[in-house]
């Protein structure tokens, strides 16, 4: 029986498990002072999976569709309306809650609940595990409302001055709800802390890229009763949804969502601050002159714990008028309800909600209601947790503000500016403070007033997502300066600000001039490959005219035909790629496009991946899950990657590779990076890749991706896609390059380092079929005799009875024994080894510097370049 069935078991006169809290009435009543409190609004709970979430490892996650996602279909980041959550009042429904969720929801079964485990751990003296329904029994419970905050939270208007590194939240990236469990501290004493002990470590279920999701909050923190530190197993009276950490979360009232571990396992005293990743590399406001390219290549910067993020800063938002809205200045009432939310941090009360209507030269203010007072008020017991803190001084919820203003009044101005203050005076700014993850944005919220006739339309400043609109989008388009002090408009009587210098250079993407507007219904009659337009920042391009240049491949422009590319293009293309792109754009996406491309409601027939006779999707990417990881050397992996089903093949052509994507854990951008398997192509269930991992060096900087994959934990997944590439083997010497057939008699694979994996495959190809006559000769560069890769395979091969492998081994530092070649893939090499006849392809794969010198090599030896093949 899960916790859900006990209580519900008891509110229906049954008797549950031992220890388990029943479920209140439906009608709550403060008995102590005849006033009823407010309960969470009706729920409705999601039943059903929507189509967009099938594909993806949260297939199990009921959603509700009106959320707004942040992140596209995984992982599921997500807001509300800011109208709905407005309107749900002080307590909001599980449905309509934000969620921040940095990858797969660990998928808990109703069963399994009341055995869930967490350990209490560290510099204790008594570490100890304890069940969840240990929990409950032994340990008081207590039952209060906390307003929970992403530190995103209206991100989307740092993005619009300048990219951040962070996704695009909106004003609704906070939302309140009556918590149930025990104290943090409760828990953590019983292990008997040692002296020296100052954090207390988290970390969750949730498998991530560089492990589990973990933080940590101070001890004293979690010791003080005032701020409230639980470990909470219900919300608004039912169990915890899967999104909001079910069965077990810690909740940290007044400090950043982040903190408030979900899906919880471990608590772990410490000396120092958390050495988790997403604890480093997360949650950060880094100085307003770190740029993002400061920020990659400083690491220490990002373990400097003066710039971790603890307590939210004071905050408001307006949420009516709402954004778009429009008011006739002639019918209706005379006086209009403008009307918003605040909240302060670190458990400070907000004091006072100003508002100006004349950019700020004099201000009014406005009435605060604080719904969280009721609740102080009362003693009681609430959804099988003590309602009691009338003793605590701090606030940990928001609270509604509201003023009645004329409409004459609106009409007359250009804005509504609203800020708050804390009871410690911390009062919110005028101008952004912009940082390299866009965290804790809360300059005035401005909302901007448009006389269109005899109507007032308002503009927020901008909408969550991709979803077009906003005055700041609106004036930037217009050659505004965002910070010229005055939100890139002009004060009346004053002549312009001066412009700002650029805070970036960035490459013109776009055609100077073109104006014209496209449907998504025009973008899918093109998503053929013989006509591929795709989508970058929500303008098209036709990639028709490049289909045969293009150095992927045609198959790379065939692949993105129709959908929204942005994220691959801009994570492996150059700035030299990205200045040709005005030669192919052909416009933009009109606003209804963009928000459906945004809402991915594009990729909603994307089939369930295990049902495909092959893994791979040309169009999607796929999900394979790491199960086991061999080290070959100090700096070499065979990463085995289990595919969608187990009678499953990969689905790539010899001579191709795939596309591997996962998140830097600095920047959080997608790492995209092509990959040549090294499995058999007939392999079922799994595909391996043989990966060499750059380390960083006291004097460079190592791979991100290799780094980032060499840290990926088993059970945890990789995203793949593809085929991709422009080289297909077919066997017996025959071949296709961009769908051109061709045939040799002989190959020349030339590779270095890694780079012998795409050489290794078609190698593979033609050795181990007896009917291929096709001869080949492989010059295998490396520095020293452990990065030779596939050796022992490539032995093998050259063993090949019919005599069609020649095999050389050339090494810059080989040891006194080597037998090998000596010394670098050069020309007197290449002379000698490499005849041109016409019946012959060089394979080439290496380092930039080797193909650049083997190319130049080659050329001058008189080989044309259609007879050169670089990977």
């Amino acid at each position: 029986m899960s916790l859900q069935q006990e209580g519900d078991a008891a509110h229906k006169g049954e008797t549950p498990l031992a220890g388990l809290p029943p479920t209140p009435p439906d009608s709550v009543h403060n008995d102590s002072h005849g006033t009823e409190l407010p309960l969470p609004p009706g729920t409705n709970i999601p039943t059903s999976i929507l189509d967009i979430d099938k594909p993806t490892p949260d297939h199990h996650v009921a959603r509700d569709p009106r959320l707004i996602r942040l992140t596209g279909t995984h992982p599921f980041n997500v807001e509300a309306p800011l109208s709905a959550l407005y309107d749900e009042g002080f307590l909001t429904s599980p449905e309509l809650f934000y969620v921040r969720n940095h990858g797969a929801v660990p998928e808990v079964h109703d069963e399994d609940i009341p055995n869930w485990e967490f350990s209490i751990e560290g510099l204790v003296e008594e570490p100890f595990t304890l069940t969840l329904k240990q929990m409950i029994s032994d340990f008081e419970q207590l039952t209060y409302p906390i307003t929970l905050v992403c530190a995103g939270n209206r991100r989307k208007e740092q993005n619009v001055v300048r990219k951040s590194k962070g996704f695009s939240w909106g004003p609704a990236g906070v939302s309140t709800a009556l918590f149930t469990g025990c104290s943090m501290w409760d828990v953590i004493k019983k292990a008997k802390p040692m002296r020296g002990a100052k954090y207390v470590c988290m970390e969750g279920a949730d498998k991530l890229p560089n492990g589990y999701y973990g933080t940590c909050a101070k001890l004293n923190w979690v010791k003080d009763p005032n701020k409230g530190v639980m470990l909470a197993h219900k919300m608004n009276g039912e169990m915890l949804r899967p999104d909001h950490g079910k069965p077990l979360r810690a909740v940290i009232p007044g400090q950043i969502g982040g903190r408030s571990v979900k899906w919880l396992k471990k608590l772990i005293v410490t000396a120092g601050p958390s050495e988790n990743w997403y604890h480093i590399y997360d949650n950060r406001v880094l100085p307003t002159m770190v740029s993002p390219q400061d920020s990659a290549n400083s690491e220490h910067i990002w373990k400097d714990e003066r710039y971790a993020i603890y307590d939210l800063n004071t905050n408001s938002a307006t949420a009516f008028p709402a954004h778009d809205e429009r008011l006739s200045i002639t019918t209706g009432p005379a006086d209009y309800n403008v009307r918003g939310y605040a909240y302060g941090g670190g458990g400070r009360r907000v004091t006072r909600v100003e508002l100006s209507l004349d950019k700020g030269k004099s201000w009014r203010l406005a009435n605060i209601c604080y719904p969280e007072d009721m609740y102080r008020e009362a003693e009681q017991t609430l959804y099988g947790g003590k309602l009691d803190f009338s003793w605590r001084e701090a606030s940990f919820c928001w609270c509604f503000w509201s003023l009645e203003i004329e409409k004459s009044e609106l009409a007359r101005s250009q804005d509504i500016l609203v800020r708050a203050m804390d009871e410690s005076m911390n009062i919110q700014p005028r101008d952004m403070y912009w940082s390299v993850l866009g965290m804790m944005n809360n300059p005035w919220y401005r909302v901007a007033i448009l006389l269109e006739g005899d109507e007032l339309k308002f503009e927020h400043p901008t909408q969550p997502a991709l979803i077009p609109g906003g005055w700041m989008e609106r004036v930037k388009k217009a050659g505004g300066n965002l910070l010229n002090g005055s939100w890139g408009e002009k004060l009346n009587g004053e002549e312009d600000a001066a412009p700002a210098e650029e805070a970036v250079s960035e490459v013109v993407m776009i055609k100077e001039g073109l104006t014209a507007e496209l449907t998504v219904d025009e973008l899918r009659t093109h998503g053929t490959k013989d006509s591929p337009w795709f989508v970058i920042n929500g303008h098209v391009y036709d990639g028709t005219a490049f289909l045969n240049d293009h150095p992927g491949g045609a198959q790379s422009i065939i692949s993105s035909a129709g959908v929204d590319a942005t994220e691959e293009f801009m994570a492996i293309h150059s700035e030299t790629a990205k200045a040709m792109m005005p030669t192919y754009h052909i416009g933009s996406l009109n606003e209804a496009s963009r928000t459906l491309l945004a809402a991915g409601d594009l990729d909603a027939n994307i089939s369930d991946p295990s049902t495909r006779p092959t893994f791979l999707d040309s169009r999607s990417w796929t999900h394979a899950t790491l199960v086991t990881k061999t080290h070959i050397s100090w700096d070499t992996r065979l990463f085995r990657f289990a595919l969608a089903a187990p009678k499953q093949t990969l689905g790539l052509p010899i001579g191709q590779h795939i596309m591997a994507r996962l998140k830097d854990p600095v920047t959080r951008e997608s790492i995209i990076r092509s990959y040549t398997p090294i499995s058999p192509t007939t392999l079922e269930g799994f595909v391996d890749l043989l990966v060499k991992v750059y380390f960083d060096t006291p004097t460079v900087k190592g791979g991100k991706m290799t780094k980032a994959m060499d840290s990926i934990p088993l059970g945890h997944f990789i995203d793949f896609k593809g085929p991709t590439g422009k080289f297909i083997y077919t066997g017996n010497g025959t071949y296709t390059i961009n769908g051109k057939p061709g045939s040799v008699k002989r190959f020349y694979m030339i590779s270095g380092g890694s780079g012998i994996t795409p050489i290794f495959q078609v190698l593979r190809a033609v050795i181990t079929n007896p009917e291929d006559p096709t001869h080949c000769t492989v010059l295998n560069g490396n520095r020293l005799l452990e990065d030779i890769l596939c050796r022992d395979e490539l032995e093998v091969f050259a063993k090949d009875q019919m005599g069609r492998c020649n095999l050389l081994h050339t090494l810059t530092k080989a040891p006194e024994n080597w037998e090998g070649l000596r010394g670098r893939i050069g020309k007197e090499l290449l002379e000698k080894e490499v005849q041109r006849d016409g019946e012959s392809l060089v394979l080439i794969c290496g380092p930039e510097a080797l193909e650049k010198s083997v190319h130049k090599s080659l050329n001058e030896m008189g080989w044309l370049d259609e007879e050169l093949l670089f990977f």
